[in-house]
C-alpha cells in the first residue's frame, strides 16, 4: 500500500512529524558541544601545550590514531544495525561511551600523555562512531525532496549548541592568571560531557527506529563484516554504482581538509597569532554564528540547485580560506577568515549529507552511511592532521595549511565527475 505523497516542502505530511525532526536535530545540538571543546577549542590546546609539552605531532597522531579506528568499525557496524533494527541501541552505546570518557578528562594532567591519548581516542571513537547511525535516521524522518533543508537544520541546531556551550565556558573561566585557572579548564571537559549527555536525550525518547526488512539476528557483527565487504567491492572493484564510488573518494580528500582544519585551528590561533583563550572562544564563536547562517541558508539553497552545485561552491569558498590564512598577521583578520569558515563548514558537510542521501540505495542507509562517515569520512581525518602536526612542527603553521589546501582543490575536481540523481520522493510504505 502506497502512502500519500509529501507535501512540496517535505515537511508538512504526516508521514514526516517535526517534533521527530526537532528531537533529530538536538543530537547535533548536543554532540557539537563535544566536537567543539574537546576536538577544536579547549582540549586540544590543553593537551597540545599543557599535556605534551607543545608537540604538535602528538595531538595530530593522537586524533589520527582515533579516526583510524572509528573507520575499521564504522562499516560493519553500519551493516549490523540493518541487519538487527538496532541503529538507536547502537547510537546509544556509542554516545555513552563518548560521555563517559570526556568527563574523565577532567582527570588529565600535566605529563599524562598516554592517559589523555586513550581518553581522546576512545571517546572519539564514541562521538564519530554515533555519528553512523545518527546520519542513518535521516532518510526516515523526511522526504528526498527535503533532504538538504532537514540536513541543514541539524547542522545549524548543531552549531547553536556549540554557541551555547561557548558561552557557559566563556562565564566559568577566569583569567588565565588565576591560580584556579587549569581546573576551570579541566572543568569545561565536564561541562561539554554533561551537554552531551542533557541534549542528546530527545533522541532516544521520541525519533523511533526506522522500519527496515527483518533479517536472522545471529552471527550479527560477522553478518555486518561480511556485508561490508560485499559492500566495499561493489562499490570500489564491480564499481555498480560508479557516482557513489566517485563522490566518496572526493569526500574522503576535502573532508580530510575540513577535519585537519577543525583539529589545528585552535593551535594555529595560538601559535601563530598568540590569541588568549578568551580571543579564541570570540574566534570560535564568530565561526558557530556563520555556521548556523550558513547551514539554514545553503540547505534551501541545496534543495533549489542540487548538493552537487552546493558542495563545488563551498569546496572554492574553502579553498580561499586556506589560501588567505597562510597571510593573516592580526587577530582581526583571523575573525574575518572566521566569517568565511564557519560558512563552508556548515554548508559543505550538510550538502555532503544530501548528497549521500541521494547517491544511497533504499534498505542500506546505515550499511553505506558507514562507508560515508567511517571509510571515508573519518579514515580520512588519518592522514590530514598527522601530516599537518609533521609539518607544522618541521616548519610553521603557515606552511601546514597552505599545503592543505590542495586537498580542497583536488575534492573539486574529482567531485564534477559524480552524476547526482534526480531528487523525486519515492517513498512507499
Amino acid at each position: 500500500m502506497s502512502t500519500p505523497p509529501a507535501s512540496v516542502s517535505g515537511l508538512q505530511s504526516p508521514f514526516y512529524s517535526r517534533g521527530k525532526i526537532f528531537a533529530w536535530t538536538l543530537f547535533d545540538f548536543a554532540n557539537t558541544a563535544y566536537s567543539v571543546i574537546i576536538v577544536t577549542v579547549i582540549f586540544s590546546t590543553y593537551f597540545t601545550n599543557m599535556v605534551a609539552g607543545g608537540q604538535q605531532w602528538l595531538w595530530g597522531l593522537t586524533v589520527s590514531i582515533s579516526m583510524i579506528l572509528a573507520a575499521a568499525i564504522s562499516p560493519p557496524l553500519g551493516a549490523a544495525a540493518d541487519y538487527s533494527r538496532n541503529k538507536k541501541t547502537f547510537l546509544l552505546l556509542f554516545t555513552i561511551t563518548s560521555i563517559v570518557c570526556t568527563a574523565l578528562m577532567f582527570y588529565v594532567h600535566t605529563g599524562m600523555v598516554l592517559f589523555g591519548m586513550v581518553l581522546f581516542v576512545i571517546a572519539n571513537i564514541g562521538f564519530e562512531g554515533g555519528i553512523v547511525f545518527y546520519d542513518a535516521f535521516l532518510p526516515s524522518i523526511t522526504s528526498r525532496r527535503s533532504y538538504g533543508r532537514v540536513s541543514g537544520y541539524g547542522f545549524a541546531m548543531g552549531y547553536l549548541g556549540a554557541l551555547a556551550v561557548l558561552f557557559v565556558v566563556n562565564l566559568i573561566l577566569p583569567d588565565s592568571l588565576d591560580p584556579s585557572y587549569i581546573f576551570y579548564v579541566r572543568l569545561s571537559f565536564v561541562t561539554a560531557a554533561a551537554f552531551f549527555l542533557v541534549f542528546s536525550l530527545p533522541m532516544f525518547l521520541w525519533v523511533p527506529e526506522p522500519m527496515t526488512e527483518t533479517k536472522q539476528q545471529t552471527a550479527i557483527i560477522r553478518s555486518g563484516f561480511e556485508q561490508a565487504s560485499r559492500t566495499l567491492r561493489a562499490l570500489f572493484v564491480e564499481r555498480r554504482h560508479p557516482s557513489l564510488a566517485r563522490f566518496l573518494i572526493a569526500f574522503f580528500i576535502y573532508n580530510d581538509a575540513i577535519l585537519t582544519i577543525i583539529a589545528f585551528a585552535a593551535i594555529f590561533a595560538k601559535k601563530m597569532l598568540h590569541m588568549s583563550d578568551r580571543e579564541t572562544i570570540v574566534f570560535f564563536a564568530i565561526v558557530q554564528t556563520s555556521a548556523v547562517v550558513g547551514s539554514f541558508l545553503f540547505g534551501f539553497v541545496t534543495d533549489k540547485i542540487g548538493p552537487k552545485k552546493t558542495i563545488t561552491i563551498t569546496l572554492v569558498i574553502w579553498f580561499a580560506i586556506t589560501v588567505g590564512a597562510y597571510f593573516v598577521t592580526t587577530v582581526s583578520t583571523f575573525y574575518i577568515v572566521a566569517l568565511g569558515a564557519g560558512t563552508a563548514i556548515g554548508s559543505s558537510q550538510s550538502a555532503s549529507r544530501s548528497l549521500m542521501a541521494l547517491l544511497t540505495p533504499k534498505e542500506r542507509e546505515a550499511e553505506f552511511f558507514g562507508f560515508y562517515d567511517g571509510l571515508c569520512g573519518k579514515a580520512s581525518a588519518a592522514v590530514g592532521p598527522t601530516v599537518y602536526g609533521i609539518i607544522a612542527d618541521l616548519t610553521n603553521q603557515r606552511i601546514a595549511v597552505l599545503f592543505i589546501s590542495l586537498f580542497f582543490l583536488a575534492g573539486l575536481v574529482l567531485l564534477q565527475g559524480v552524476s547526482e540523481p534526480e531528487r523525486k520522493d519515492t517513498r512507499s510504505a
